[in-house]
C-alpha cells in the first residue's frame, strides 16, 4: 500500500487505528492464516506485510524510497514512556563529521554508564537517526544503558565500504571519548538491526583486539552474507515486507561489483570470528535473512564465542520498528532489551 495519499498528520493515527481493529476485521484484512516452514505468521504482522510495504515503483528512485521510510518507519514505534536526555554530537569520520545521538535515560548514571553503539537498518541505502530514534530511546530505557546512534554514510552516493569506515571510526572515537560522554569504556556494546547488524558484526570482528574491545554484540535480524541466497530467501521471497527484490536493490546500490560480496567487510559470515566478543543473534521467522542469522550464530558458537540465539518465529523482518503497537513485536523487543542488559553486565570475555 502506498500511503502517500494520506497527509502526514493523519498517517500515524491511521496506521495505529488499523492494528487496533477487532480481530475478525484484522483476519479479513490479512486473509487466511499464513504457515511456512512449520511457522505461523502473527496476525498483525500478516496485515502489515500485506498492506504496509514499499511499492515496487518506489524502487525506481532512491530518494522516493528514502522518503517513504522517513514517513512510515516510526508509525508503529514506541511512544516515550520515561524521561530520556538526547544529546547530538559528531565524531570525525574519514570523509568528515559523522552525526550521532546519545540517549541517556533518567535512571542511568551521568558517568561510567554501560552503552550500546547502535547502527540503523535500511540496506545501507535508506534509514537515518530519525527512523530509529523511538526504538533507540525505548531500548535505552528498558536496558538501563546509554544508546548512541550513529548516522553512517549511505549508498549509492557512498558505496561500500564508506559506511563501514564511518562506523569503525565512530567506535574508535566514542570509546576514546568515554569519559566525556559519561560511559564506561569497558562496557560498550555494538549493535543494530538488518544492515546495522551487518555493521555491528563487522566492528566486533575488526575491533576484537582494540583497547577497549567491544564487550558485546547485539545482532537483530542481521544481514550477514551478500554472496549468496540462503534457503530462507526462497521461502520468503515476497509477501513478507522485506523481499528478495528489495534486498537485490539494496545490494546493487551498496556494492561496486560482485567481488565485494566476498569481502568479510560486506559479508561478515565469511569472516574470522575467533575471539570476538559474546553475541546475541535475534532472528525473525518470516524473513529472507533468517537462515544467515542462524548460520552466524552456529559459526560463533562453534568458534567458542558465547552466543545467545533467539528465534521469533511469528514475526517479519523489521519488528523493531513496530514494537510499540504490535504485541508479538513488543514481546520480542523486551527480549532484546533483556539480552542487552545481561550482555553488558557480564565480565569481559577473555581473548582466545
Amino acid at each position: 500500500m502506498n500511503l502517500d495519499f494520506i497527509p502526514l498528520r493523519f498517517l500515524k493515527p491511521f496506521a495505529q487505528g488499523v492494528v487496533r481493529l477487532p480481530r475478525p476485521l484484522l483476519r479479513l484484512a490479512a486473509g487466511k492464516p499464513t504457515r511456512v516452514d512449520g511457522q505461523e505468521l502473527d496476525l498483525l504482522c500478516q496485515v502489515i506485510a500485506r498492506h504496509f510495504y514499499i511499492p515496487s515503483e518506489l524502487l525506481e528512485s532512491v530518494e522516493a524510497t528514502r522518503n517513504d521510510y522517513e514517513r512510515t518507519g516510526t508509525l508503529l514505534g514506541h511512544e516515550p514512556t520515561s524521561p530520556v536526555a538526547l544529546r547530538a554530537f559528531t565524531v570525525e569520520g574519514p570523509a568528515g563529521p559523522v552525526p550521532c545521538e546519545l540517549h541517556r535515560p533518567a535512571q542511568v548514571a551521568e558517568t561510567n554508564a554501560p552503552a550500546l553503539i547502535y547502527f540503523h537498518g535500511g540496506g545501507h541505502v535508506t534509514g537515518s537517526l530519525n527512523t530509529h530514534r523511538l526504538a533507540c530511546r525505548q531500548l535505552a530505557v528498558e536496558s538501563d544503558a546509554v544508546v548512541i546512534a550513529v548516522d553512517y554514510r549511505l549508498a549509492p552516493e557512498n558505496k561500500f565500504p564508506a559506511g563501514i569506515e564511518d562506523a569503525l571510526a565512530a567506535y574508535d572515537e566514542i570509546a576514546a571519548r568515554a569519559d566525556e560522554l559519561g560511559i564506561d569504556p569497558n562496557r560498550i556494546a555494538v549493535g543494530g538491526e538488518s544492515a546495522g547488524g551487518n555493521v555491528a558484526a563487522v566492528i566486533a570482528q575488526h575491533r576484537r583486539d582494540a583497547n577497549p574491545a567491544p564487550r558485546f554484540q547485539l545482532l537483530l535480524v542481521p544481514w550477514l552474507d551478500m554472496s549468496q541466497y540462503s534457503r530462507s530467501y526462497e521461502l520468503f521471497e515476497s509477501g513478507f515486507h522485506l523481499s528478495k527484490e528489495l534486498m537485490d536493490w539494496y545490494t546493487g546500490h551498496y556494492l561496486t561489483g560482485p567481488e565485494d560480496a566476498l569481502n568479510p567487510l560486506a559479508s561478515p559470515l565469511l569472516g574470522d570470528v575467533q575471539g570476538v566478543c559474546p553475541a546475541a543473534v535475534l532472528v525473525a521467522g518470516f524473513d529472507p535473512l533468517r537462515d544467515e542469522g542462524l548460520a552466524y550464530a552456529e559459526k560463533l558458537d562453534a568458534s567458542g564465542v558465547p552466543t545467545t540465539l533467539r528465534r521469533f518465529d511469528s514475526l517479519i523482518h523489521p519488528f523493531m520498528n513496530f514494537a510499540g503497537q504490535v504485541p508479538a513485536a513488543r514481546s520480542a523487543f523486551e527480549e532484546v532489551a533483556r539480552v542487552l542488559k545481561v550482555g553488558l553486565s557480564k565480565p569481559a570475555h577473555p581473548q582466545v
